[in-house]
């Protein structure tokens, strides 16, 4: 029995600019287990992302709550560029978030490193950023992610930069890995079948100010790749079912 490890409770949240007051967010409630994967699909500007900086703590909605699983849940945040430092190593790219949260020592640099080689870049490890393609700059992304080692990963359109066919096999690539580490994610994206071949849960943003119009449990074996699900005969039901509340 998984327990919940972050919930959001009638949260709503309102922007005070000079014309006036904003409603973003209305009354938005969910809840996501442990070893979960859910995916929020919306339109743009509906505020899938700031719902994402309201579970980080990053904004403070203007009502309702966040709970986490214990007082703290390390969560990891991984957004649409990787943001990677080009004057150093991807070694040292990877090293950072331990050395700017005070963590790094023996011990962590040993874990850190010991990803690198677990998945496939360990030939990399002296080389510049600029060296790598988009696809394997977006794992070393995620691999210093996972260095400070998150419960929850919060995804933020991590492959949209990427071309189609780059962002096929990355997404199969960090959808494994992630599923490899035993992590809990939560993906914001527009691509549906992304969404659906990926996530084991999607919830359907309405437009600005958002409340979710509805939630889907995707049937389709987890054991499966998401390039595999993606052959699935449930996929185009899903998608299109998806869809149809997107565009209502």
């Amino acid at each position: 029995m998984h327990s919940t490890l972050v919930s959001l409770d009638a949260v709503s949240l309102s922007y005070h600019t000079k014309q006036g007051e904003t409603q973003a967010i209305d009354n938005l409630s969910f809840s996501v287990e442990e070893g979960e994967f859910v995916a929020l699909v919306g339109p743009s500007g509906c505020g899938k992302t700031t719902v994402l900086s309201i579970i980080m703590g990053l904004l403070k909605p203007s009502s309702g709550s966040v709970h986490t699983n214990g007082e703290r849940t390390n969560m990891g945040y991984m957004l649409q560029h990787d943001h990677l430092l080009d004057w150093r190593s991807v070694e040292r790219n990877v090293l950072l978030s331990l050395e700017v949260q005070h963590r790094l020592n023996a011990d962590t640099r040993k874990k850190a490193l010991a990803l690198l080689d677990t998945y496939g870049l360990s030939e990399f490890r002296q080389a510049k950023p600029n060296a790598l393609s988009g696809g394997m700059r977006q794992k070393v992304a995620l691999i210093r992610t996972l260095a400070t080692e998150p419960q929850l990963l919060l995804l933020d359109e991590p492959f949209s930069a990427l071309d189609y066919q780059t962002r096929l096999r990355i997404a199969d690539e960090v959808y494994g890995i992630i599923k490899n580490e035993n992590k809990t994610a939560i993906l914001v994206t527009h691509d549906i079948s992304e969404a659906v071949s990926m996530a084991d849960r999607i919830l359907v943003f309405s437009k600005r100010p958002s409340h979710i119009k509805c939630c889907f449990t995707i049937d389709i074996d987890k054991k499966l790749s998401p390039l595999q699900r993606r052959n699935d005969p449930k996929f185009f039901s899903y998608f299109h079912r998806v869809w149809e509340e997107l565009d209502t």
